[in-house]
């Protein structure tokens, strides 16, 4: 949701960083933001509506992938990610921690990668 916090494009910062991958966003996290549409705070309902109409732009690809039985969000995105674009500090560490490289916003104004790319 840091597009909305900080101003940030993300996508265009994305494509820019990384113009030979593919932009994707599994299902799954499309499930969870649906979910998120639903929380008391109005903040988190607009964060997370704004998150999905990005996630459906055209420079976007939605591919369907399941969790695992009783796998949560952050361990199927560790399981699927080669790279990971996350601001989430535990998500990231435990990515390193297996080798995904990841891309997150750095100083409220920039992406930076940590990790090796191939």
């Amino acid at each position: 949701m840091i597009p909305f916090q900080f101003s940030v494009d993300v996508v265009a910062e994305l494509e820019k960083t990384l113009p030979s991958f593919n932009l994707i966003v599994p299902s799954f996290v499309i499930n969870e933001l649906l979910g998120l549409k639903k929380n008391k705070k109005s903040k988190i309902r607009v964060n997370a509506e704004l998150a999905i109409k990005i996630a459906k732009s055209p420079n976007i690809i939605i591919k369907d992938i399941s969790l695992n039985e009783n796998e949560s969000v952050d361990n199927a995105l560790l399981r699927i990610s080669k790279v990971l674009a996350t601001n989430d500090k535990e998500l990231r560490r435990e990515a390193r921690k297996i080798g995904i490289a990841v891309v997150y916003l750095r100083q409220k104004n920039y992406l930076a990668i940590d990790g090796h790319i191939n």
